[in-house]
This record gives C-alpha cells, sequence and structure tokens, in this order.
C-alpha cells in the first residue's frame, strides 16, 4: 500500500556570503581548531519548517500557495530530492516526480529516443516504453518530427512531447509541478484528458498548481503552505476559500534568514 508520512520536517538551505561561500572554507576553519571571520554569519534560509503529514493510497491533494511558500520544495521533499534537515519524510510506494517537463530528455537525440530516455527516467522499463511508443507518437502529432533531434523542436513541441511520455507511465505515487502552458489551447485540451487518466491510474497525488481549476479537476484535498509551513489542510474548497480571503500584507523575506 502506497503512503506518505511525514514528521516534523524541515528543509533548510545555507546562504554563505562573500568570505564563506564555500561548505569547505567554512568547515576548515572550524576543523582546524579556529573559526575564521564570517565563518559563524552563515545564513541559513528556512525552506520548509514543522511540516506534518499522513497521505494514504487514494488521496489526491493540491498543493496552494504564492511564489516561494514552499510547495516545489516540498514535493522534491517527498520525491527524495531533498533529505530533510530536521524531522523525517518516509515514502512508501514507487514515485513518479514530475517536475520539469524537459528533465532526462537529450537535445542531440531524435524524439522517438527521448520517448524512451524520458520513460526509463521516470521508472518504465524498456518493454513498457516499446509498448507505448506507437500511442504517444500518436498523440504528439509531431510526425516525422518525431525522427529528428529534439535541438530542432520548438519550445511547444517539446512539451507535447515530454506530456505525451509523461502521461503514458503508471505511477504508484504522482508529484506533479504544473508546467504545460507552452502549447496551444487545443492541445492543452487534449493534454488534460490524458492527465486526468494518469492520475486516475496513480495511487497518490500530490500537484502543485497555481490554478484553481486544475486543482478542481484533479483534486479532493488541499494544503496552503505559506513561509515553508502548513497554514491550512482540509477539503479542497475550503482551502481555497480561505486562500482567496488572506489578506495581502508586505512582502517578507524568506523565513530562518539568520545567522548560523
Amino acid at each position: 500500500m502506497v503512503s506518505i508520512a511525514v514528521r516534523d520536517a524541515s528543509v533548510d538551505f545555507p546562504i554563505f556570503d562573500a568570505q564563506t561561500r564555500s561548505l569547505k572554507k567554512a568547515m576548515l576553519g572550524v576543523v582546524g581548531g579556529r573559526i575564521g571571520p564570517n565563518a559563524s554569519k552563515v545564513v541559513v534560509v528556512e525552506a520548509l519548517r514543522g511540516i506534518t503529514l499522513d497521505l494514504e493510497h487514494g488521496a489526491r491533494v493540491g498543493l496552494i500557495g504564492s511564489n516561494g511558500a514552499g510547495k516545489s520544495t516540498l514535493l522534491r521533499l517527498l520525491s527524495g530530492i531533498y533529505e530533510p534537515t530536521g524531522g523525517t519524510a518516509t515514502v512508501e510506494g514507487r514515485v513518479a516526480p514530475v517536475f520539469d517537463l524537459g528533465v532526462g530528455m537529450d537535445p542531440e537525440i531524435s524524439g522517438y529516443e527521448n520517448i524512451l530516455i524520458r520513460g526509463l527516467f521516470l521508472g518504465m522499463s524498456r518493454k513498457q516504453m516499446d509498448a507505448r511508443v506507437e500511442d504517444i507518437a500518436e498523440f504528439t502529432e509531431l510526425g516525422d518530427y518525431l525522427r529528428l533531434p529534439l535541438r530542432t523542436y520548438s519550445t511547444g513541441m517539446r512539451v507535447r512531447l515530454a506530456l505525451g511520455v509523461v502521461t503514458s507511465i503508471d505511477p504508484e505515487i504522482l508529484l506533479l509541478d504544473e508546467g504545460i502552458g507552452a502549447v496551444d489551447a487545443a492541445f492543452l485540451q487534449k493534454a488534460r484528458g490524458r492527465l486526468t487518466d494518469l492520475v486516475d491510474r496513480a495511487g497518490l497525488l500530490v500537484f502543485a498548481s497555481h490554478s484553481d481549476e486544475l486543482l478542481r479537476e484533479l483534486c479532493d484535498t488541499g494544503i496552503w503552505l505559506e513561509h515553508g509551513q502548513v497554514k491550512m489542510h482540509g477539503p479542497l474548497d475550503e482551502v481555497l476559500e480561505e486562500y482567496k480571503k488572506r489578506k495581502p500584507g508586505p512582502k517578507r523575506p524568506p523565513q530562518g534568514g539568520r545567522p548560523r
């Protein structure tokens, strides 16, 4: 059974100034028994703080929040790209992280070859991808361009190819960061149909998006993140309503911008 269990997890990013801009330089001061000038003034940005979640098979969770709220960082924590600097994050099940549609694609090889490579990157086998190639090719409507190197494609064509592969996989846990705005409206509508089918096949979905329409189409639960913390977790419509009612205030710097 797929599941996600996060307990009081935090993710910190150290920011080194001009005089302590490398971890090696900072550590030398400590290991050598001397803390050099500014070595104690490393600024740490707390991207996530005190995150606790329990998600089981069947969960369809939308991440809500402004830019910089921590949505993408949380997705990367759940995928294993980031390790928690505090607390724990335990994920049971095969994860398909879809953050950047172009990751795992090679501009020097053909579209057909990139279909196979991107599928392997997302955890599928060569046999599974071979069985999906024709369906993906038909969906993309790229025709003979699939025999050409990816570097000859426009941005929209690359997104078509990436979407074709992404929506053909069978994930247990799908972690999705919205990034499909570079295609024309007619194709986007076609892609959304396949995206809905993809979500239906997934055991568990966590989806970060600024589109209320897409969130309502794919999710039933919402998590509102603000300054790296969970502000609200509950039924999607209730969370969206509270998020929309929030009072705009002055922009704040990232939390945890403090010397250590």
